[in-house]
């Protein structure tokens, strides 16, 4: 366990300014070119693939041949425009998503790397490193760039992204390369993951002259995944289209048979074929049309949208959502396993007491110095590290230490970095000419290694317990001065000699103001909230108990230690889950298998984490959250990263979740009330021999609302705290839920009933439907959706349609296009969309007339407010 030194490379102090610039003009940035996109124009004709549209242009065609002969183009030049419009819309949100995506993936060239130069040691962003930059690399961090190792200690490395081996063990020394290995031992490869030990290496490739970027720049693409959501969603579009397409052929048999049956112009009996065919088309582009009202094609657009609004959003409340699915996912969570450190704590490690226990305070000083990994940034004392070996080193500077004077004088010959499974590392090093070895970790298990009086034993534990009662972390150190030659195995410390204990000590990290709160709101909406640490039983219970998870009715059984849960038969621990609230000296196997139970017990899991030992238990939880000071690997495993580390970051991912979901709801809730309305209304026509009650022009219009306005309008609606107070919602549970389904039905008949009548009133005193009624019918239909906008924006809440109003902002915007839209289109569309213009008398009469729809909802509201409180 040796500490390996390439002898080509020695006392290197890293790249000066000057020559950083040289090397970024002569070998360019640190970062991947993408790789080709698709062009522009190809993304927007795969558009027109959409079956539907595929239907509509075979439509068109046919109809601009008729128009060719007859000389009426306005039709056609009307359905061509729609089509445009709404192929031209999606490809406009489709490609405002993908920017979003590209921003949020061109953050992760932002992620810090430690570099020495110019004698200090500084952190960089990744995109900023050079070739002949000197970098540090610890367990958890990813490689920034391909290099050669100058020293290495215990190296090992995850090459699976590129050779598919998850451990190859390093060494800066080139006489132990393994020649059959893929790539030399002593070089290191970007975006592999550093497993285990240390080092420090020479940059020699950055970008695309890396291995990564030469085997696969594809490998830097983020792909979209199909979420759950996306899923049920499709199953109800296909089960609605077969609904839309099956009534769109019922209604073209039964209009074209009712014609030639009644032949009142005597058109079937005689030789005018054109006149035949021009009959067939319209009838056969009422059943097109049918089909676009049936078939919901906005709802993908809808999640898509509410998916880039709330990344967007959630970004700006610290939460970098890496994987689509964790938006939506985030709202059925009903089990959140919390790291303790950084998340429910500041993460301020400050040595709040320390007791010595040997005199020779020059070698307990000197083993604080060069028993860590930790650095402070020479300016300000920013610690770069683990927080706690960074409080230790800020302990030495506080008394008037100097770490890095005692680093240079002394030398190391060998470390063992800190593990979970050890819990403790050690150092070789020579201190004032001898050799000692120096231990320092878990107070329990350094205890074990040395030669301690029952007394002093029974005086620590108690120093211990007092520290561990108060939620402080706590430490203690060790060391044996090892004979000259002594080769001591530090993965075996317990097998030695027995070591002299020199001190314990107590570092606070103080709870976070707004935890207990959060977690209250939690509680309160039915999500389990467990801590599962490292640190002590006492410890992890005083945190549990401050956050308001543990009083003194708790019972024993819901605390465990990871050894003791490990020692428990599978039938026993998922018994003990579902009482858990507090884990602790928990190991990463104990994690995982806690996560794995849960999911068996049929819970929605998150996990926080913030090392790579947490990476399993992320990578296997519902929703994976890393920290945004975390290590590359919890990182990796995640599908979102706290950028603040705050408990109160994942409050608010529930409650966009569960708003997201919500929205999604409202937006199905208004469509599907504006299909049954427009398919029974074409059914009903056909019953009673009137013309087409709308025209394909005037139902792509009425298309355009309910998909592309209504998803602008619901996705972008604000995440609301009313829905922290429901319970988790089942993962079986459809999205249209039985009170969703008994609205779209009975709204969608009440529309058909007022509408219908109108038909068959203006039917029987008129014999004929003039283009003026049939305007004020097509304005009544749009205003009805109008005013049912209101409705659809508070449906799951009892709340006003006003509530908040001035923060719908894309809300208020929707329902100025709806109406200005509709008077443009009613005032000048002409032939084209079959309208007449309305008087301002008329128009005011509509607007009241099918106002009562908002303001039922309105008193059904306050009914339900009432009956609530």
């Amino acid at each position: 366990m040796s500490n390996e030194i390439n002898p080509l490379y020695s006392n290197l102090r890293g790249l000066t300014d000057s020559e950083v610039s040289k090397s970024r003009q002569e070998h360019g940035e640190n970062t991947l070119t993408p790789p080709k996109r698709t062009p522009l124009w190809k993304l927007y004709l795969d558009k027109y693939k959409d079956p539907i549209i595929k239907i509509l242009l075979v439509a068109a065609v046919i109809s601009l041949a008729l128009a060719c002969i007859n000389g009426e183009f306005i039709e056609s030049v009307g359905i061509i425009l729609a089509i445009v419009l709404a192929t031209t819309i999606g490809f406009w949100f489709e490609m405002d998503a993908a920017k979003k995506f590209n921003v949020l993936t061109a953050l992760g060239e932002e992620s810090p790397v430690k570099v020495r130069r110019d004698g200090k040691v500084v952190e960089v962003a990744r995109k900023d490193i050079v070739v002949g930059d000197v970098v540090i690399i610890e367990v958890g961090d990813e490689i920034p760039a391909d290099g050669t190792l100058i020293e290495s200690t215990d190296l090992q490395i995850d090459e699976s992204s590129l050779t598919g081996e998850p451990i190859i063990t390093k060494h800066a020394d080139p006489a132990k390369n393994d020649t059959e290995a893929t790539y030399a031992s002593s070089k290191v490869l970007r975006s592999t993951m550093v497993m285990n030990g240390r080092g420090t290496y020479q940059v020699t490739e950055v970008g695309d002259a890396t291995e990564i970027g030469k085997v696969s720049r594809a490998s830097t693409e983020i792909t979209a995944v199909k979420t759950p959501l996306n899923l049920q969603l499709d199953k109800l579009a296909k089960l609605i289209s077969k609904f839309g397409i099956g009534i769109s052929v019922a209604a073209f048999i039964i209009f074209l048979t009712r014609d030639i049956v009644l032949d009142s112009e005597g058109i079937w009996a005689s030789t005018d074929y054109l006149r035949m065919a021009e009959t067939v088309l319209q009838y056969f582009m009422m059943a097109v049309t049918l089909i676009v009202m049936a078939v919901p094609e906005g709802m993908p657009m809808a999640v898509t949208l509410s998916l880039a609004l709330n990344m967007r959003r959630m970004l700006k409340n610290n939460n970098l959502v890496r994987k689509l699915h964790a938006c939506e996912t985030m709202g059925a969570v009903t089990v959140i396993c919390t790291d303790k450190t950084g998340t429910l704590t500041q993460n301020k490690m400050q040595v709040a007491d320390m007791k010595q226990y040997d005199a020779d305070d020059a070698l307990f000083r000197s083993a604080i110095a060069l028993n860590t990994t930790a650095h402070l940034d020479e300016e300000g004392g920013k610690g770069i590290g683990n927080p706690t070996e960074v409080a230790l080193l800020l302990w030495l500077e506080k008394n008037g230490v100097d770490y890095r004077a005692l680093r240079k004088d002394e030398d190391i010959e060998a470390q063992l970095p800190f593990s979970t499974e050890r819990k403790y590392m050690a150092t070789i090093g020579k201190i004032g000419g001898k050799r000692i070895l120096m231990v320092k970790g878990a107070p329990e298990i350094v205890a074990s290694f040395c030669d301690i009086t029952p007394e002093a034993r029974q005086e620590i534990g108690d120093r211990l317990r007092g520290y561990q009662n108060q939620a402080m972390r706590t430490l203690a150190f060790a060391y044996r001065v090892l004979a000259d030659g002594e080769q001591a195995d530090m993965t075996a410390v317990a097998a030695g000699p027995k070591l002299t204990f020199q001190a314990v000590t107590a570092i606070s990290d103080p709870i976070r103001l707004d935890v207990p709160d959060a977690v209250k709101q939690c509680v309160s909406a039915g999500i389990n909230v467990k801590i599962v640490t490292g640190d002590t039983s006492a410890t992890a219970i005083e945190i549990a108990r401050q956050i308001g998870i543990w009083n003194a009715e708790t019972p024993a059984e819901a605390q465990i230690t990871g050894p003791d849960f490990a020692a428990l038969s599978d039938d026993e621990a998922y018994q003990r889950v579902a009482k858990l609230r507090v884990m602790s000296r928990a190991r990463p196997t104990d994690k995982q298998r806690l996560v794995n139970l849960l999911q068996k017990r049929g819970e929605v899991v998150a996990v926080t984490g913030d090392g790579t030992n947490d990476a399993p238990a992320l990578n296997h939880a519902h929703v994976g959250l890393s920290l945004g000071s975390g290590t590359s690997v919890a990182k990796e495993a995640s599908d979102m990263t706290l950028l603040d580390d705050s408990f109160g970051s994942i409050v608010n991912a529930v409650m966009w979740g569960r708003s997201l979901y919500r929205n999604i709801q409202r937006f199905l809730y208004f469509q599907l009330i504006v299909n049954v309305t427009a398919l029974l209304l074409v059914l009903g026509g056909s019953v009673i021999g009137t013309e087409l009650p709308l025209t394909v022009t005037q139902i792509l219009w009425v298309n355009l609302i309910m998909d592309t306005f209504a998803a602008l309008a619901l996705a972008s609606l604000p995440p609301s705290r009313e829905v922290m107070k429901d319970k988790p919602r089942k993962q079986s549970d459809f999205i249209i839920t039985r009170g969703m389904a008994q609205g779209i039905i009975i709204i969608g008949l009440a529309f058909f009933a007022v509408l219908f009548a109108f038909l068959i009133h203006c039917n029987q005193s008129a014999g004929d439907l003039h283009v003026h009624e049939l305007s004020i019918f097509f304005t009544t239909f749009v205003m009805l959706q109008f005013w049912n906008l209101f409705n659809a924006k508070s449906f799951g809440s009892n709340h006003s349609a006003f509530h908040a109003f001035t923060h719908d902002n894309g809300l208020l915007l929707v329902l100025a296009i709806i109406l200005g839209g509709q008077w443009i289109i009613v005032t000048f569309g002409g032939k084209m969309f079959r309208t007449d213009p309305l008087s301002l008398q008329e128009w005011l009469v509509i607007i009241a007339a099918t106002s009562p729809v908002m303001w039922i909802g309105e008193i059904w509201r306050c009914i339900k407010r009432v009956i609530n409180k």
